[in-house]
């Protein structure tokens, strides 16, 4: 249940506690970026909700990888098929 208030022509919806799993580094970097902003990880998942429902859906693009893309990324995990490119070797080729 949602309760909205009115008060001094500010319009304030009741809030409701929720548990969820995170990553601990992952929040403590989400967490970082959004102290740039002025915000919370409690406003920063207000937003992506909000944003999801506006979109009626996830509010941006997610890909499945094709084959190609999984096999790279099961080799990279075991170590195969890699090779050692310097610093200096990359911005060369770039």
């Amino acid at each position: 249940m949602c309760v909205i208030i009115e008060l001094k022509g500010y319009i304030m919806t009741a809030k409701v506690r929720t548990n969820v799993y995170l990553d601990s580094d992952m929040k403590a970097k989400a967490q970082e970026i959004f102290k740039t902003y002025g915000i919370g990880l409690s406003d920063a998942f207000n937003m992506f909700l909000s944003q999801s429902v506006l979109e009626r859906g996830i509010p941006f693009e997610i890909k499945i990888p094709n084959d190609k893309t999984i096999k790279a990324i099961e080799d990279a995990r075991d170590g195969k098929n890699m090779t050692k490119v310097s610093l200096e070797e990359l911005k060369a080729m770039s």
